[in-house]
């Protein structure tokens, strides 16, 4: 399948945000990045508060996609083979069978991740990474597209186990979601009370193979070496504040580049500019940061540092439209 040119990516995009925006009220840049880092092939976590919709985003987006959809919800009791699946013994044929999780998806939400142990927490990285399982020595293939949006409550920590660095590492970006302005809550309400039912259906608009087709298509998108200089810059100068301890690794140089090709591509620009950068900088980076303990004591957060960093950090010049 010949992948599709900028403008086609873009248009099926906003077909497919639009197509979530009949159920997800605003959360416009949300969703937007949310579906770029689907487009860029890689796993979003999404931390802010219980009711703020997490859910209702992950499905929407999973259906207006078409993708098959599982929720884990994450608990203390949780264990590896609950997530990746186990082998069973089938007494009609006498044999152990292999009984696939709920990884065998093509969205999995895993709500509250924080709430489970780090030993079913880390069941999670050769999925999210290698796209693939390996149980009792025999290593399964995860179906294409495979794509993970965890949920995290960033403010309870009694029973929660916080994520390591390695497993957050693992996620392109990092969302808040925040909370509505009052007019979107309004709206919220008045759906509500229109649709008089609590379940939600957002019409398909792409299919598995299209989805692939598109994700090909950002991978052709080219990104100059200045650019690529100014993701290297931003990612090396988080190693050097004096607030933090381990900055991002080339891991976060990375992220910055495969977003913002996505990021151009939904603008329909076969080309990187700063701004596509600068846009997902802070989803990016501020997950990859470890401050020191005297930092993090004071209140200070990896989003004020990489906030603080675009403002330090010289970029290239937005010489092409």
């Amino acid at each position: 399948m010949t992948p599709p040119n900028t403008s086609t990516i873009a248009a099926e995009a906003r077909a497919v945000l639009d197509a979530v925006g009949t159920v997800v009220v605003g959360r416009e840049r949300s969703l937007r990045l949310a579906l770029a880092a689907v487009l860029a092939g890689g796993h979003v976590l999404l931390e802010d508060v219980p009711g703020l919709g997490k859910t209702l985003m992950a499905r929407s987006l999973a259906q207006a996609l078409r993708l098959d959809f599982t929720r884990l919800q994450c608990t203390p009791d949780l264990l590896p083979a609950d997530v990746t699946g186990s082998f069973l013994y089938d007494p009609g044929t006498r044999e152990f069978a292999f009984r696939e999780g709920p990884l065998f998806t093509g969205l999995l939400l895993a709500d509250e991740i924080n709430r489970t142990p780090p030993k079913t927490q880390s069941a999670l990285l050769e999925a999210m990474q290698e796209r693939q399982v390996t149980v009792e020595g025999r290593t399964f293939r995860l179906p294409r597209p495979f794509h993970v949006l965890a949920t995290a409550n960033p403010v309870e920590y009694e029973g929660t186990y916080p994520l390591p660095e390695a497993q957050l590492d693992r996620f392109l970006l990092r969302l808040d979601v925040g909370y509505p302005p009052a007019e979107e809550e309004v709206e919220v309400l008045r759906r509500r009370l229109v649709r008089r039912q609590e379940e939600t259906e957002v019409p398909p608009v792409l299919d598995t193979e299209r989805l692939l087709a598109l994700q090909q298509g950002v991978e052709r998108v080219g990104v100059d070496d200045d650019v690529l200089r100014y993701c290297v810059d931003l990612a090396a100068a988080t190693r050097g504040h004096k607030a933090v301890e381990v900055g991002a690794s080339p891991r976060g140089a990375q992220a910055l580049v495969l977003v913002g090709r996505a990021l151009a591509v939904l603008d329909g620009r076969d080309f990187v500019l700063p701004e596509d950068v600068k846009e997902c900088a802070v989803p990016a980076l501020a997950h990859r940061l470890t401050l020191r303990p005297e930092t993090w004591t004071s209140g200070t957060t990896g989003v004020e540092v990489v906030t603080e960093l675009l403002g330090r950090v010289a970029g290239p010049a937005s010489s092409r439209s």
